[in-house]
């Protein structure tokens, strides 16, 4: 017989606790504000004390006041012992028969929770204890839970198996069920516990869970606010109302929590564009009586917009005069204050001022109110706190990381000043390293005032990492890759992993070792060896093969400031051509030996490297081929990018304008082969709307007919068009980001673009445009021209579940008539 076929409810029994049965208040009450979502209790059994203290169950009229106590007489009890139950009460041999005490002795052993009956009598001058004992707990069941796992409902209860079973405490376990649903955005939840009585006292406990339907947002409204839309404060919150495409999102579930945070950022984007005084009156989540759904309310008082004003700067430090640090100050008078971005500058300031020999100099920003004028009056207060020195440093939890690995981290040595930015940048900078689970920083005193000993607790966490993926790109069709890869090889802190791609026109596999800190100093150092097959027969007329290894440098020269250097030794094939190719492609065919070292010098201030809202990069780099092989070149290039926000003019942070801009040239040297696979290419990714390589010097198809004009079978015609690339390129690029009306919050991002580029100066081993002279050999060359082509479109990039899509649909203004287009480019694909 299964355990819900011999399921019996509690039953309701005299003095004995309540059963608990499916009731309508089961489910939660209408919340008011959030922190009032959690369900209702139900019917609760009363407890024992309170029985207890109603009255004192006696055989009827066998106890009676007066007399003392001559002995104590148990029975009843199976699995206790006697002398544990005498020691719980209160009444002892040789006290008097006293009501008070009677009952203080009853309430006493209700309140252990092992009995669920006692009775007292009298025999003379023998108090009698008869006790009825609670069964012991067999098992722990749960039916009908989907949406929960049993180990997670496992551990938020309080009963255990072989444990003493209480009804009370059975109670609160069906309470505390009901909470995970409620977390779930279950709010028709209900739980009803059963037992199962087995022999030997003891009983199996069933919970039986009808989850019911998701309790979802369907309504988010916002009262008092003036200066931004609905629609705007909308896309600031992270809870969403309820639509068909979130089906992957649990942003449209209400939970008391998010309604918390959200509010949080409410305040936060508010004091971010100049609403010093802004607050949030309430903010509420109310069931629908349908209890299928939430309407979420939050009320605000934007209160004045300020601007900053005046921006002075005080300091105490002996050496460090005021005017001296107004080279930090990052803001600027007249736009809107924002205190998120004043503390951040702050926060630059003090670490500046440390960095150049003042470790215990502290920067505190106050502002000033000017409610008529409506500006705040900003004040860098600079400062020294109080000395502290690290005395000692522990590092306690790497199992597998080497100190050395985490101390080469940390911003102070033993002996070195510790102020209290050091502490957050410390577990900041160890949690970056992506080995450890969580980082704890703590400091006790030491030795004397003024020294501390610091502790630094770690949980590591697995850094393997095994990925299978997928996808498909214009540049190089469908795709699928496997890659293994070790972040923390042996505890070192190396970056070690082997990977391979396989596509339709491209075939590749890399193994790869970095170590970010080569003799523990500032140095990055790695290699790569690698072999890549790439076929290019839809836009060029051969395949290409590349195989060896490529040894990388790099460093830090200050915080925006990095330099890199490659060496690069590589065989290449060039082959699979077709039989009327031109003769510049004809002259590729074979093997090669490229010898090449490179640099690249950074300045990097955005904020963010994938996503960035403001900052801008400039890239300067080259490259020198000839230290053996069979290539001689000099090869430069500079690239630059600005980000503008647009807060100030749309109200949004995620409207921005990108400015990108290029040029790069490749010179000759000694006697090269001067081939085509190194040339500059323009199209596709660097000018949209154009095929990749589709812009620039290209051999025109050849015709049946001879040079001399006549008409000849046997001619060995080229009628391929080749693409051929340049060494003079130029590229510029604007681009309007802006987020997607009702599909921000899904990851998608929209934009608008106009490229312009140009690519010229043919590089080819032999040049043969001349009729007269190169007989067989002519081949006309067409596009080789500066003129700059121009492009515009629109797209869009989507962080789905499945990976990150990109659609950019280009139009091409102005051309050259051979140039070849490409209306439509996308690329679809991660790793999983």
């Amino acid at each position: 017989m299964s355990a819900s076929e011999a399921c019996a409810q509690f039953a309701p029994q005299a003095h004995a606790p309540r059963s608990v049965t499916p009731h309508e208040t089961d489910r939660p009450q209408q919340p008011d504000a959030p922190s009032e979502a959690a369900p209702d209790t139900g019917d609760v059994p009363e407890t024992a004390p309170a029985r207890a203290t109603r009255r004192v169950r006696t055989a009827p009229g066998s106890v009676a006041s007066g007399g003392r106590i001559g002995a104590i007489s148990v029975s009843g009890n199976d699995r206790i012992e006697t002398s544990t139950i005498l020691s719980y009460m209160v009444s002892r041999p040789g006290d008097s028969f006293s009501q008070d005490e009677l009952d203080r002795s009853l309430r006493t052993l209700y309140a252990t929770g092992l009995f669920k009956d006692v009775t007292l009598s009298r025999s003379g001058d023998i108090l009698r204890v008869h006790v009825t004992e609670n069964p012991v707990v067999n098992r722990i069941v749960f039916e009908g839970n989907h949406a929960a796992k049993d180990e997670d409902l496992r551990k938020v209860i309080s009963l255990r198996p072989r444990a003493v079973f209480s009804a009370e405490q059975t109670a609160t376990d069906r309470q505390k069920l009901l909470e995970v649903y409620a977390q779930k955005a279950r709010y028709g939840a209900t739980v009803t516990p059963e037992t199962v009585k087995l022999a030997h006292n003891r009983v199996d406990v069933v919970f039986r869970i009808v989850e019911g339907p998701q309790t979802l947002i369907r309504k988010i409204t916002f009262v008092g606010n003036q200066t931004f839309s609905e629609a705007r404060l909308a896309g600031v919150v992270s809870s969403k109302e309820t639509a068909w495409y979130r089906f992957f999102s649990s942003a449209d579930e209400y939970n008391p929590e998010r309604l918390r945070y959200d509010s949080e950022l409410l305040r936060r984007f508010y004091l971010s564009n100049g609403f010093v005084d802004f607050q949030i009156v309430n903010a509420t989540g109310e069931l629908s009586p349908d209890r299928k759904s939430f309407y979420v309310t939050y009320t605000i008082k934007e209160g004045p917009r300020y601007r900053l004003g005046k921006i002075d700067i005080r300091s105490s430090l002996r050496h460090v005069p005021a005017l001296a640090l107004r080279k930090y100050i990052e803001v600027y008078p007249n736009q809107w204050y924002d205190g998120t971005e004043i503390q951040k500058n702050a926060n630059r300031m003090e670490e500046n001022i440390q960095a150049e020999g003042t470790p215990f100099a502290v920067v505190r920003p106050s502002i000033a109110r000017n409610p008529e004028k409506r500006v705040v009056n900003l004040l860098f207060d600079v400062s020294e706190g109080p000395r502290n020195y690290a005395e000692r440093i522990d590092i306690n939890g790497n199992t597998i990381t080497r100190d050395t690995v985490i101390r080469r981290q940390l911003p102070m040595a033993e002996g070195d000043p510790y102020p209290m930015s050091y502490k957050k940048y410390t577990r900041q900078t160890l949690q970056d390293l992506g080995y450890f689970s969580s980082v704890d920083v703590t400091q006790s005193q030491g030795s004397a005032p003024d020294r501390s000993n610091v502790a630094i607790n770690v949980v590591e966490k697995p850094t393997g990492e095994f990925s299978l993926g997928g996808g498909y790109s214009t540049d190089v069709g469908i795709l699928g890759n496997v890659g293994l890869k070790q972040h923390n090889l042996l505890g070192s802190g190396i970056d070690a992993g082997i990977s391979g791609t396989v596509g339709y026109y491209q075939k590749q596999i890399d193994a790869s070792v970095t170590d970010p800190f080569f003799l523990n100093r500032n140095l990055v150092v790695g290699m790569d060896i690698f072999y890549i097959n790439n076929n290019y027969q839809t836009y060029q007329n051969y395949s290409e093969g590349r195989y060896g290894a490529t040894f990388r440098m790099g460093y830090a020269i200050t915080e925006h400031l990095s330099q890199s250097w490659t060496y690069s030794a590589i065989g290449r094939h060039v082959g699979n051509t077709w039989d009327d190719v031109s003769i510049y492609v004809d002259q590729q065919n074979g093997h090669s030996f490229l010898s090449q070292l490179g640099t690249t010098l950074v300045y990097d201030t955005r904020d963010n490297r994938l996503y960035p809202h403001k900052g801008y990069v400039i890239r300067l780099g080259g490259d020198f081929a000839g230290l053996g092989g069979n290539e001689k070149y000099v090869r430069g290039k500079i690239d630059a990018a600005y980000t503008v926000p647009l807060d100030d003019l749309t109200g949004n942070h995620d409207w921005t304008l990108d400015f990108k801009g290029g040029a790069g040239y490749m010179a000759d040297w000694g006697n090269g082969r001067h081939d085509i696979i190194d040339n500059f290419y323009l199209g596709g990714s660097n000018l949209r709307g154009f095929l990749d390589g589709g812009v620039g010097p290209r051999s025109v198809a050849q015709s049946l007919y001879a040079p001399d004009g006549g008409y000849s079978p046997g001619y060995n015609r080229r009628n391929q068009e080749d693409l051929l690339g340049g060494r003079f390129i130029y590229t510029a690029s604007m681009t309007l980001n802006f987020p997607m009306p009702f599909a921000a919050d899904m990851g998608i991002r929209g934009r608008y673009f106009v490229d312009a580029g140009s690519l010229s100066s043919l590089r080819v081993r032999n040049r043969y445009t001349n009729a007269a002279t190169a007989g067989d050999y002519y081949t006309r060359v067409s596009g080789n021209t500066a003129t700059p082509r121009v492009s515009t479109g629109v797209g869009f990039s989507w962080k789905s579940p499945f990976g990150l899509l990109n659609i950019d649909l280009g139009v091409p203004l102005h051309k050259s008539h051979n140039d070849r287009t490409q209306l439509l480019r996308f690329g679809f694909g991660q790793q999983f």
